[in-house]
């Protein structure tokens, strides 16, 4: 089994380097996935209120066997309870469905851009939860350099990460640049570029990028180990999904090669520049909201 290195936030805690992420995995399909990820030596775990599925990445924890103090658990507060006491109930609800009393590391999942205030709220009451030992880390997600900037000019806390999409083919390095200079940790969601089916051309999929692909062949290693790989050697935390046992354990498996400079550099030159999550800036709650269930 290897062993992962960890990745030291900004107020010290450490969380492991590659992580699974359960989004869009049905809560029934949950429990399994998750069972596999901690039986090949997963650490890390991210879910969210929005997900739908905290309660079974909880059960699967506890069913483990793992030792609580040895799994780092990540979820996100949804827009619908921003606002500094939703965020402190958004807490408790979370804690309760994951059936933890602390949570390792709490992030807001998404800016609310026409509504900020109610952001800066919720970000104080994360804040608050730090302070009082309810979380051990703080941050954000798909907050861009302006919605950070903002933050920053009133927090008292700097989030130690931003869960933004990054892979090959959409890769925001402005705002990792904005991250990096401030401590932020910058965390990778859709790593593998799962989401990614808009490229021009024959080539739609990151999986099938002869770039990628000519990379994969020269380690014996599959495309997306390789852009894990790149992830990993770049310094980003990575969180890749997957609800096939033989994928998770594939996913995992990234520790026993390094790409070459000239490598990185061929896979950085994949850009395209085009997001295929949703616009930051177009999230509202008359959009987007939806009311997350009571634990």
């Amino acid at each position: 089994m290897p062993t992962v290195p960890n990745l030291r936030l900004n107020n010290g805690v450490e969380m492991p380097a590659i992580g699974l992420g359960v989004f869009q995995t049905p809560p029934d399909e949950t429990r399994d996935a998750v069972l596999a990820a901690l039986s090949d030596g997963y650490r890390h775990i991210d879910t969210a209120a929005a997900y739908g599925n905290e309660r079974e990445v909880g059960e699967a924890i506890a069913k483990s066997g793992a030792d609580r103090s040895e799994v780092f658990v990540e979820t996100k507060i949804w827009i619908s309870d921003y606002g500094y006491d939703g965020t402190l109930h958004g807490f408790d609800k979370s804690a309760g469905k994951l059936g933890v009393d602390q949570i390792d590391l709490l992030i807001l999942h998404q800016a609310l851009p026409s509504e900020f205030d109610r952001t800066l709220a919720a970000y104080r009451a994360l804040e608050k939860l730090l302070a009082d030992g309810k979380v051990r880390a703080i941050g954000v997600s798909n907050f861009m350099v302006d919605h950070l900037t903002r933050l920053l000019d009133t927090a008292t806390v700097v989030p130690a990460v931003n869960q933004i999409e990054v892979h090959p083919y959409f890769q925001q390095r402005e705002v990792q640049a904005f991250d990096t200079e401030h401590g932020i940790l910058n965390q990778a969601w859709s790593p593998i570029g799962g989401i990614t089916f808009y490229r021009d051309g024959e080539h739609t999929s990151t999986l099938r990028d002869p770039v990628i692909g000519e990379v994969a062949k020269a380690y014996g290693k599959s495309p997306a180990q390789v852009m894990l790989r790149w992830h990993l050697q770049q310094g980003r935390q990575v969180i890749p999904k997957s609800t096939k046992p033989a994928r998770i354990a594939e996913n995992f498996d990234v520790f026993d090669f390094e790409l070459t400079g000239e490598q990185l550099a061929a896979i950085d030159a994949l850009d395209t520049g085009r997001r295929g999550g949703p616009e930051p800036e177009a999230i509202t709650l008359e959009t987007f909201g939806r009311p997350i269930p009571e634990a």
